[in-house]
């Protein structure tokens, strides 16, 4: 298995900030929403004259087509984002919760009685060469 480094409080931080970049996003992706929206109505027409609403253009027909086509890729990209932050946080907490685990284990074998082997090794400690 290859060593993990992981700092708690190093995820917390940069969670924090994929967060805030998440709440732009989404702010951004409103404003795109609405944009789209105001350059559908304002593309115009090739009709003549009307009275009334304006009827919808080929441009305007054309932004609605390009929102409705990318809709989804917006749908899946903020649900993406969700997944790996939550992800992100159980997976954090699993190697926090499995440290702990195995602490109290290395604990209690810490607080066992010495086995006999055990107590030979100190009673008869070896040389590094495994002399005695």
């Amino acid at each position: 298995m290859t060593g993990w480094d992981i700092t708690p409080s190093g995820v917390e931080s940069i969670l924090s900030l994929v967060g805030l970049a998440a709440d732009d996003l989404s702010k951004d992706v409103k404003g795109y929403g609405e944009s789209v929206q105001d350059a559908a109505l304002s593309a115009g027409t090739i009709s003549g004259p009307y009275c009334g609403t304006a009827p919808e253009g080929p441009v305007g027909a054309a932004v609605a087509n390009f929102v409705s086509d990318t809709e989804g890729r917006i749908a899946f990209m903020a649900a993406r984002i969700k997944k790996t932050m939550d992800g992100t946080v159980k997976a954090t907490t699993e190697y926090v919760e499995g440290d702990l685990t195995m602490a109290a284990r290395a604990q209690r074998e810490a607080s066992k009685v010495p086995t006999p082997a055990e107590l030979r090794a100190v009673a008869h400690p070896t040389n590094h060469n495994g002399e005695k």
